[in-house]
């Protein structure tokens, strides 16, 4: 008998292992949600690009009390004998009123604009509102180069304080974000040493500047000079604020929503990952529903509300806010007035070098000193009154 031959059996297909498949899967959400890469700012290089951003700002003010931005009106003796104005007030033949006006124009701004900045915060980028404050303030100092009356100019002032609100509100944030523990006190020491710095400079700028060209030079330069800042706002990687939404929040949104798509469309399973995609869709992640859209603006104002009531029932910022207010009344009188006494009550050739120099050192040497003491002493708020009271 012959031997029967057995037809060979046809493999069976072997099983598909969906594990790698989720893994996959996984990994293309994760991917979405995983953090930025570092950013191109160190945290010295923000200090360093804060501060100068800072100086500039408080040029501008300088620049705007010198005597050869803010000049003299014109005069006419009893004789008939008239002498022309020079600066600001010359062309525009503003009184003292006027005068004074157009130098806190930019505090309108200022005050209406910050806590706007501060509260936009919490759903864009801070980085980019500091980059969108600088164009703002770009374009205005600009403008006041560009102006033609006293309206027009003061204008453009308030435009500038509007651009200054964004970099105000949020810079020192960041700085007390990324500073070394044991030298925050230090770092914002030097980032508010640029104030008197900036202001000092900025009356020496503006009496060179309008005394040998003019006055409307002045505004073009500090344009120009804030510049490439203002495209670094843009350009670079953005920095997050502690305490919100990542940076790249909505593109991580996006992100998940096409990862879950891809997913969506190769799986032929329904359990597994298509539980865990359906259980990511239903937490809402396809973006908000039209009612609620409807309301977000509500939501953002009641939520700006709360936040304007727990900020003024806390004491220790009512009182620092007091304070700072102070400081800015008497430096701003200072500041403002003090070369135009100096130039017309005691006849002063140089009260702009004068007034910068005695601001430059004061303010650095004050401040600097202040810092390092404090993080002596450690940073208290008991400290820092001890070390304000003989000031």
């Amino acid at each position: 008998m012959g031997r029967e031959e057995v037809a060979p059996t046809p493999e069976e297909p072997k099983p598909k292992v969906l594990v790698a498949s989720g893994t996959t899967d996984m990994a293309r959400i994760s991917d979405a949600f995983a953090a930025p890469k570092p950013s191109w700012f160190t945290p010295k290089r923000l200090l360093a690009i804060f501060c100068v951003i800072n100086l500039l700002n408080y040029v501008d003010r300088g620049a705007i009390a010198s005597n050869g931005v803010n000049g003299s009106r014109k005069t006419c003796t009893e004789s008939g004998i008239c002498t022309s104005g020079s600066g600001i007030q010359g062309d525009f033949n503003l009184n003292n009123f006027k005068d004074g006006v157009l130098s806190s124009a930019f505090m309108v701004g200022l005050l209406v604009a910050s806590p706007i900045f501060a509260s936009l915060a919490k759903s864009v980028n801070p980085f980019r509102l500091i980059g969108v404050g600088l164009l703002v303030w770009t374009f205005a100092t600009a403008g006041c180069g560009f102006s033609f009356d006293f309206w027009s100019i003061t204008f453009c002032r308030m435009l500038v304080g509007v651009g200054e609100a964004s970099f105000i509100s949020l810079a020192a944030p960041f700085i007390d974000d990324n500073a070394p523990v044991a030298q925050k006190t230090a770092w914002l020491g030097i980032f508010y040493m640029c104030i008197p710095a900036g202001i000092a400079l900025g009356y020496v700028y503006g009496g060179l500047v309008g005394n040998h060209f003019n006055w409307r030079f002045a505004f073009f330069g500090e344009a120009i000079f804030m510049c490439p800042f203002v495209v670094l706002g843009f350009v670079m990687k953005p920095l997050q604020l502690k305490g919100f939404s990542p940076a790249e929040s909505k593109r991580a949104l996006a992100g998940v929503e096409t990862a879950v798509s891809e997913v969506k469309d190769e799986s032929t399973v329904k359990g597994g990952m298509l539980s865990i995609k359906e259980e990511i869709m239903d937490q809402g992640l396809n973006g908000p529903s039209k009612s609620k859209c409807r309301y977000i603006n509500l939501d953002q104002l009641s939520r700006f509300v709360k936040d304007m009531k727990v900020l003024l029932l806390e004491k220790v910022y009512v009182v620092n806010v007091l304070g700072y207010i102070s400081y800015n009344f008497v430096i701003g009188a200072y500041s403002y007035w003090g070369p135009k006494a100096g130039y017309n009550i005691y006849h002063m050739n140089n009260a702009d070098t004068i007034f910068g120099g005695i601001t430059i050192v004061a303010g650095i040497v004050g401040t600097i000193a202040g810092g390092y003491v404090l993080d002596k002493m450690s940073s208290t708020l008991s400290n820092a009154f001890k070390l304000c009271d003989p000031c």
